[in-house]
């Protein structure tokens, strides 16, 4: 059994209970870019090029998310050049409305929240020498204003996100940050790549800066059962990284329901988190 998945895993889709999820697949079409593959009066499934991204389902018999409840503090969706989130901005600025736009120093992002209350990145890697880094050569993300003008001169005017838009990474609001690492270190496979004392853990494999984040900044308290997030997953190139995900699960205490192509199991927050093969 070996500790952490392979660095070829990289972050699947996501599943969003909304009470409308008509609204809410017209954002992603129209502000996020991407492409609609299916749709019936209670779901939606989206995605960029042949990728499914996002599955929205009717959770309108759900209770909304309160504020004390764990859940998604939000989804960055990649885009594979900064002319491709240029377009993106012109995008929000034409159709909808930004929150927020900072460099990172490892990313140039955008932050916007659905018509359902769901935080939403949309983001670029920078080249990766050009990363900063502490003194003992740690990857470190600054937050400085990003330069808007230079990147609307970046892109055109785009209706559809390019093939090759991916999900980045989920961040995760949690009520036990310990417990959470234990799930998602131990358990799942992710490793450390960043600590902010007591409030925040970044995980990745490879050497990304990160592929999720878990926080504790707005103190939750309760397990997710509101509106919002139903499940992550992340995809794993082998089906030895598969069994040997579900081994650390169930060394770890963690009930596995296997699926057709990995497995499904719940943090402990009650988010459901699933571990695919993938498409090769």
């Amino acid at each position: 059994m070996t500790q952490f998945l392979p660095a070829q895993t990289r972050p699947g889709r996501l599943s969003l209970a909304v009470a409308d999820p008509y609204a809410v697949s017209s954002f992603y079409q129209d502000v996020v870019g991407l492409d609609q593959f299916g749709y019936t009066e209670s779901s939606a499934t989206l995605g960029a090029g042949e990728t499914p991204l996002v599955e929205l389902t009717d959770g309108s018999d759900r209770e909304p998310r309160t504020d004390a409840q764990a859940g998604l503090y939000h989804v960055a969706f990649r885009y594979p050049s900064q002319e491709a989130l240029g377009a993106a901005l012109h995008r929000v600025e034409s159709l909808y409305r930004l929150d927020g736009a900072t460099d990172h120093g490892v990313t140039h992002s955008l932050y916007l929240t659905d018509p359902a209350g769901n935080g939403v990145e949309l983001f670029v890697d920078q080249p990766r020498a050009d990363w900063p880094e502490n003194e003992a050569g740690e990857v470190t993300m600054q937050t400085q204003p990003l330069d808007l003008d230079a990147l609307r001169g970046a892109g055109e005017p785009e209706t559809d996100a390019p093939a090759g838009t991916t999900i980045g990474h989920f961040h995760l609001e949690v009520t036990d940050l310990a417990g959470a690492t234990e799930f998602y270190r131990d358990g799942l496979g992710l490793d450390i790549s960043r600590e902010i004392g007591d409030m925040a853990r970044f995980l990745a494999v490879g050497d990304a800066h990160h592929h999720l984040g878990l926080t504790t900044y707005q103190e939750r308290t309760e397990p997710a059962t509101g509106r919002g997030l139903d499940w992550i997953e992340f995809l794993t190139p082998t089906e030895a990284a598969l069994e040997a995900a579900r081994e650390r699960f169930e060394a770890i205490g963690v009930a596995v329901e296997s699926r057709e192509n990995g497995f499904a199991v719940t943090d402990p927050d009650g988010i459901g988190v699933r571990l695919s093969l993938a498409d090769q």
